[in-house]
């Protein structure tokens, strides 16, 4: 055996110490999960409104927050209808099919909401999605 100190050197070591191999994935784990809250990207918090009915949405590079206090956000970061419509129209030049989806929350006007619309359609975009709760 490997544990022996004086003795017979001939033999293979046929056992295998798994304990360290243990020791090294259970600090792995705890590295992750002490990374993933850091990593995991902020959003903003919007309170939609809900309805019965609706599909999900497939993640977009062009993703569109309104808080009820007017903010409007570009991918989560601050923005206004001038800075949407270049974006459009950049993303919009690089791919023809891609959507904008927008987050409203529902405390926010109307008008806001279309607002941010005509600014997304006016970059070329023509396709957009409004996300909700369902009930």
């Amino acid at each position: 055996m490997a544990g022996k100190i004086a003795g017979d050197d001939d033999e293979p070591i046929a056992d295998i110490n798994i304990v360290p191999f243990v020791d090294i994935i259970l600090v792995v784990l705890i590295i992750f999960m002490v990374a993933t809250p850091l990593i995991m990207s902020k959003s903003i918090q919007v309170n939609l409104p809900k309805a019965g009915s609706g599909d999900d949405t497939t993640p977009s590079e062009l993703t569109i927050s309104i808080s009820s206090a007017g903010g409007v956000f570009l991918n989560g970061k601050v923005s206004d209808e001038a800075t949407i419509t270049t974006y459009s129209q950049d993303l919009a030049t690089k791919r023809p099919d891609v959507q904008a989806i927008i987050s409203a929350d529902k405390e926010v006007p109307h008008g806001r909401v279309v607002t941010i619309i005509d600014s997304v359609k006016a970059g070329g975009v023509k396709r957009f999605a409004i996300t909700i709760d369902k009930k």
